[in-house]
């Protein structure tokens, strides 16, 4: 039997789309201005209306049942145009709306800086968290956790980060190609030398572990050669390895994207530049494709496409 809409207060539906969005009692009911205890109340009122438990507590938080996440994207859309709606009428817009950014660092910081304000603008008192993408930011996507992730993946056919081997349930784009250098400093003897594999293999390496791996596609194309770098010092980030590689007398040297020029101007100027000396096919295979991705389910979420607009404008307006 089909019930009235006139009957469902439709209250319940926003604390219904803060639940998605917090997965906790707690936290809807501070963004609502309310006690946890009225939150619970709403909770169970949309329980009896749905007939669906709707949220179940683990120890994460709260996990939505199939039937609460169906109805993520048409809450979104919904209150998307009731705000459109109330602004014809008056400046008043949603509040309270989160933001749970995955992003390279320091890709983000380089090229997204004025993301924030951007957000801020469109969506007032907006809650945003970035995090940097690791090891686990592909499961936050897929789990609800996130909303968006930006990151390169690799192109080397033996890769395990391909785009190709993506759950088929996550969409993407790629906004742009990235190709690996290697930075050293200034005075680096190695500068003095002819710039060749030998060169390159003959100093030790600063590495960056990336997915809980210590190779990536150069390690691959160099052990097809009997070859390896000879890595001396393993790090979480590529800010950590370009200001190891900047200190004085540092003769080691490292590999990091194309776009950290930008980065080395501003924080490393002692530092500078070599293409990774490999054939033209090899610098193929270790292309990376700074990649935009999103769970299906977001595919028509008004604030996810808005979102994902304005990082491809910021990107473009840059290029």
């Amino acid at each position: 039997m089909t019930k009235s809409l006139h009957r469902l207060d439709l209250n319940l539906l926003f604390t219904m789309q803060l639940l998605l969005n917090e997965r906790s009692v707690t936290k809807t009911a501070k963004k609502l201005s309310v006690t946890p205890s009225a939150v619970s109340k709403s909770l169970t009122k949309l329980r009896d209306w749905f007939d669906d438990p709707l949220f179940v507590r683990t120890p994460q938080g709260l996990q939505a049942t199939p039937l609460a996440l169906s109805m993520e994207g048409e809450l979104s859309e919904w209150f998307q145009i009731a705000s459109q709606i109330a602004g014809k009428r008056s400046s008043e817009t949603p509040k309270g709306v989160s933001f749970q950014l995955m992003m390279e660092s320091p890709l983000h910081m380089l090229k997204l800086a004025e993301l924030p304000q951007r957000i801020d603008q469109q969506y007032p008192d907006s809650n945003i968290k970035i995090r940097n993408w690791e090891y686990d930011s592909l499961s936050a996507i897929i789990n609800g956790e996130a909303d968006i992730g930006l990151c390169g993946r690799e192109s080397h056919p033996r890769s395990s980060e391909t785009l190709d081997l993506l759950p088929y349930f996550i969409d993407y784009e790629v906004l742009f190609t990235d190709l690996p250098l290697v930075y050293l400093r200034d005075d680096h003897p190695a500068l003095d030398e002819s710039w060749n594999m030998d060169t390159f293999l003959k100093y030790r390496h600063i590495n960056i572990l990336w997915e809980k791996s210590d190779t990536w596609a150069l390690d691959e194309i160099l052990a097809e050669a009997r070859q390896s770098r000879n890595i001396a010092l393993s790090l979480s980030s590529f800010e950590q390895s370009l200001f190891m590689t900047a200190q004085p007398n540092q003769t080691m040297l490292t590999t990091a994207p194309g776009y950290c020029r930008d980065y080395i101007k501003q924080y490393h100027p002692n530092l500078v530049t070599r293409p990774l000396p490999l054939s033209a096919a090899a610098s193929k295979q270790i292309e990376i494709p700074i990649t935009l991705m999103w769970h299906k389910r977001n595919s028509h979420n008004p604030k996810l496409r808005w979102l994902k607009q304005t990082i491809k404008q910021m990107l473009v307006n840059q290029s």
